[in-house]
């Protein structure tokens, strides 16, 4: 048994005997240009469908303003958009250009709002009107922090209504928006509130000049600080007469220049708020060690705001133009054309806004910020007026 198993042959490997597998080649991804992390063309092509939406929704808002300029076309955007959110509901497809067109068009908007601006502009309407402007914003911002807090008005809402009262109505709130990040659905509101005071002031204002006595320079510095819109203030003061009209647009262009401060202001309170809310969530998440209470200490010290990390680029922008047109390098024919592409691109900027309200939300919100937008135009109108009268210009 042993001889006979030892002639046995050797088993053979099963490498030997079975056939060796042939490796299959595994196809690799070959990148196609600007199509690659994050798809470029794909990401325009699904823009397309929403963008067009709003495109068509603010030609006809932009049409509904010119036959009343009262009402304007952002204001009218914001309609439209919202109904027809309400009536077609746009779904999924449409959301990546309508979420495009309520930021990035914004944004872009706003520097197009410095052509209309000149430093020089401001200087001629004289030091008189400054203490007018500015004692007016500075009361209407506490006002609709004091007033917004007691009605209930908190976070975005409240600061997009002051804002849009005391300085210019929906250009602010354009401004505002991108910085503050605030929802769609207080944008639509807080537009929608500024524009019910502006109505109102137009029959209001011009009644309650004549009754007063204001001359044509007085009722235009009046208009232009306490109406917010340019197309209201351009109505309110040509009803008065055209000198009022004149100095009311000087105005409201001066006001408009507080976006910048402003802006500024809401950018580096916001950026201390997000370091204060990393600084609990990281203190929260310590083991409890030496090292980990030494390195909560330290995390709550916030560090310096630096202004260059604050400034948005669309308000770098808003300025770089603003001095261009102050220096006198845009040329007056740019002028028209600028103006008019900045006005339609807050209306489509707004119609997709309005394309993305949430309606629900609106009723939930309740008539207090609407309240609160009366009050703050009450006061707007009481501390222009009273700081003319202790100031000599009424």
């Amino acid at each position: 048994m042993k001889d006979t198993d030892s002639c046995r042959p050797a088993t053979a490997p099963a490498s030997a005997t079975a056939p060796v597998p042939v490796p299959v080649p595994v196809p690799v991804p070959v990148p196609v240009p600007g199509n690659a992390a994050g798809s470029a063309p794909r990401g325009i092509a699904a823009r397309l469908p929403g963008l067009a939406l709003a495109v068509v929704v603010a030609a006809v808002a932009t049409a509904v303003g010119r036959l009343v300029p009262v009402v304007g076309g952002p204001v009218s955007g914001i309609a439209l958009g919202a109904l027809v959110a309400v009536a077609v509901r746009p779904g999924e497809r449409t959301r990546p250009g309508v979420d495009f067109a309520g930021r990035r068009v914004l944004q872009a908007a706003v520097v197009l709002l410095g052509a209309r601006l000149s430093l020089g502009q401001v200087l001629r309407a004289g030091a008189g009107s400054l203490p007018v402007m500015l004692v007016t914003l500075a009361v209407c911002l506490a006002a609709a922090y004091g007033i917004g807090r007691r009605l209930g008005v908190v976070g975005d809402l409240r600061t997009l209504i002051g804002v849009g009262t005391g300085v210019c109505g929906a250009s602010a709130i354009a401004a505002v928006t991108p910085v503050v990040g605030a929802a769609g659905a207080d944008v639509a509101y807080a537009v929608s509130t500024i524009f019910v005071f502006n109505v109102a002031a137009v029959p209001a204002f011009p009644a309650l000049g004549h009754l007063l006595g204001m001359d044509q320079h007085a009722f235009g510095l009046f208009a232009g600080t306490a109406v917010n819109d340019m197309s209201s203030v351009v109505a309110v003061a040509s009803a008065y007469g055209g000198d009022a009209a004149d100095q009311a647009v000087v105005v409201k262009l001066a006001r408009t220049l507080m976006i910048i401060p402003i802006c500024l202001g809401l950018a580096a309170l916001a950026r201390r708020r997000a370091e204060a809310a990393d600084a609990r969530a990281n203190a929260g998440a310590r083991t409890g060690t030496r090292g980990d209470v030494d390195a909560g200490r330290s995390g709550n010290r916030l560090a310096p705001v630096r202004v260059g990390r604050l400034v948005p680029w669309f308000l770098v922008g808003f300025l770089a133009l603003a001095a261009v047109n102050t220096a006198g390098l845009l040329p007056a024919a740019a002028h028209g054309p600028l103006g008019a592409a900045a006005g339609f691109l807050i209306t489509l900027a707004l119609s997709a806004i309005g394309l993305s309200t949430d309606l629900a939300r609106l009723r939930r919100t309740g008539p207090a910020p609407l309240l609160l937008g009366g009050c703050l135009w009450l006061v707007v109108t009481a501390t222009s007026l009273a700081v003319q009268f202790l100031t000599g210009h009424l």
